[in-house]
């Protein structure tokens, strides 16, 4: 896949991109709720705390009380396991893209 269907994932991509470049941390993701709202994150690596990027913006979205997900975008390191949105929410789109721009849906 070379580009987003749907024009707000590709919306996703930049922020999470952009979060990655400017924290320099491994891993970035931004999350659209089902009304809309963005939520972006990175991973997070404390002595007593580890969240990958998926984790962590589930966490952020989590806490704005959100009632669903439509869509993920992560980039950086491609170690972030899915299953935590999956269970969440068994239809959201959820795509990994790779710092050479490729876009992989997963």
């Amino acid at each position: 896949m070379s580009s987003f269907e749907n024009p707000e994932d590709a919306k996703l991509a930049t922020l999470a991109s952009a979060t990655l470049k400017r924290s320099g941390a491994q891993q970035a993701a931004a999350l659209r709720d089902t009304t809309g709202r963005t939520y972006v994150a990175i991973n997070i690596e404390t002595n007593s705390l580890q969240l990958n990027a998926l984790e962590a913006v589930f966490t952020v979205a989590l806490a704005s009380q959100i009632t669903g997900i439509e869509s993920v975008v992560y980039t950086g390191e491609i170690t972030a396991p899915t299953q935590l949105i999956r269970e969440y929410a068994p239809r959201a789109s959820i795509f990994y893209l790779s710092s050479n721009g490729n876009i992989v849906a997963l």
